[in-house]
């Protein structure tokens, strides 16, 4: 069985599994459903339920020393496969609809270069300005943990905190403890508009 983790909690993911390596990374989200029934949301988005249609874009920093030093080290949907083939980015999801997971990273443990000590899973919003979108306008937020070799699902969390204003998130990291991998929820709201802000912090 799966185990949901908590903000800020961290959990080794080879110690107790030394086999593990090659790991699917699901992140999902869903809009928020307006409330209908005329106004300022339903001139906005169309009357009704409807709700709005928020891209979000899942990215991987590969980061050495915590930084990141190169833009090879960036995984996003315009570079979808790192160099050295660790780390594989399904592809970009433009709305957020429909059951499961939006977007997926395949990650080989095994095949990380050495000199790379985490991995930091982010999602932003994109072009939100010009939009008016924030994270505010989306719900039942996660982070999921497969073993891609058996189909067990190993952990998951869920972004449970209220994100309104935030336009970019800090979802979670997977990093080297020693000769392991430990996986830590992280869950922030940042208010970075655009996915070269938030890597700037890590520059």
């Amino acid at each position: 069985m799966a185990i949901t983790l908590q903000k800020g909690q961290r959990i080794d993911l080879t110690k107790g599994n030394p086999t593990l390596s090659n790991i699917l990374i699901g992140l999902g989200w869903d809009p928020v459903q307006s409330s209908g029934g005329g106004g300022l949301l339903s001139s906005l988005f169309g009357g009704g339920n409807k709700a709005p249609n928020v891209d979000c874009d899942a990215s991987v920093l590969m980061l050495q020393d915590d930084k990141i030093t190169k833009k090879e080290q960036l995984i996003y949907f315009g570079n979808l496969k790192s160099s050295c083939g660790s780390v594989t980015h399904s592809g970009d999801n433009l709305t957020g609809e429909g059951a499961g997971d939006d977007e997926q990273i395949l990650v080989s443990l095994q095949d990380i270069p050495s000199y790379i000590n985490k991995l930091v899973f982010v999602v932003n919003i994109y072009d939100c300005v010009r939009r008016k979108q924030d994270f505010g306008m989306l719900k039942n937020a996660y982070i999921r943990v497969q073993n891609q070799d058996n189909g067990e699902q190993l952990l998951r969390f869920n972004l449970s905190d209220d994100y309104s204003g935030k336009t970019s998130l800090v979802v979670a990291e997977i990093y080297r403890h020693g000769s392991d991998w430990k996986f830590g929820a992280i869950g922030d709201g940042t208010k970075d508009t655009n996915l070269q802000e938030l890597v700037r912090s890590y520059s």
